[in-house]
């Protein structure tokens, strides 16, 4: 069973700090938001959708008595994106935490995806990833501050229908390690976080189908689907004076499950058309 981070991580240990988000607006990214506003930070949530970034930013800054803005951008477009946070620089100030959190994915064997379906994915995970840090890293050098990028554990084997996926999140990796080198002079750490099966999750909910979610479990060492408290938890802690000499690693949040990473019939019924949804 999870606890929730406000449990054990004193209260104010990001009072007057500003954490962005992009991916914000619901799912995994959300809660991470949600955490850290709840240890003292303001939000800045980034997403393509106006009305669903402004209304999850009204719900979290509810839920937190601190503020939060919602701004609307694109991933894709790092001139969007710099709008985005001179919007939140103009708000709060400055920017001391990054969360790199956008993303999109779908079913597809390899030889289905057409170019432009794999170009999508890779555009919204890794290039997405590249251009918030190129948006953000004036602020976030002045800060001395952090990123988290979300990853996942997708690449650790060969997981079929997600070679996109896959390939994109490798890509996310490897450059949290080269920047982390780079930018640790100036005093930015940079981290992955590689969540597993996480419950209540858009992700699982059509990654894994109903009929396969328990033999999944079964196959967790720790006996049980993640929560987005589990992956909240891991991303107080990053950010926190605790993990000051933790940069360029992946902090895996999977209950052991890659260790033990096995293919689960996914249905045949799904569509070489498909296209990726973003969280966004």
């Amino acid at each position: 069973m999870s606890v929730r981070s406000d449990a054990v991580f004193r209260e104010d240990v990001f009072y007057r700090k500003t954490v962005l988000t992009t991916g914000g607006g619901s799912g995994i990214c959300k809660g991470m938001t949600l955490a850290m506003m709840r240890h003292g930070c303001n939000a800045i949530i980034v997403g393509r959708n106006k009305e669903k970034i402004t209304s999850a930013a009204a719900e979290l800054s509810r839920q937190t008595k601190r503020k939060c803005i919602g701004v609307s951008a694109d991933v894709r477009d790092v001139k969007s994106l710099e709008k985005a946070v001179e919007e939140g620089v103009e708000e709060f100030g400055g920017i001391d935490y990054v969360i790199c959190g956008a993303a999109g994915n779908f079913l597809a064997l390899g030889e289905n995806i057409s170019p432009n379906a794999f170009k999508s994915v890779i555009d919204i995970d890794l290039l997405g990833t590249f251009n918030t840090i190129k948006a953000t890293l004036p602020h976030v050098k002045t800060a001395a501050g952090a990123y988290i990028a979300v990853s996942a554990t997708l690449h650790y084997s060969g997981l079929i229908m997600q070679s996109h996926a896959s390939a994109a999140k490798a890509g996310v990796d490897a450059l949290c390690r080269s920047l982390a080198v780079e930018l640790g002079p100036s005093g930015v750490r940079y981290m992955t976080l590689a969540p597993g099966p996480i419950a209540g999750t858009e992700g699982i909910d059509r990654l894994l189908p109903t009929e396969l979610k328990e033999q999944a479990v079964r196959s967790i060492p720790l006996q049980r689907l993640g929560t987005i408290d589990d992956i909240a938890n891991a991303t107080v802690f990053l950010f926190s004076p605790a993990a000051s000499f933790v940069t360029g690693t992946t902090l895996v949040v999977d209950g052991g499950q890659w260790h033990t990473q096995q293919q689960f019939g996914y249905p045949e019924s799904v569509s070489a058309d498909s296209q990726p949804r973003p969280r966004l």
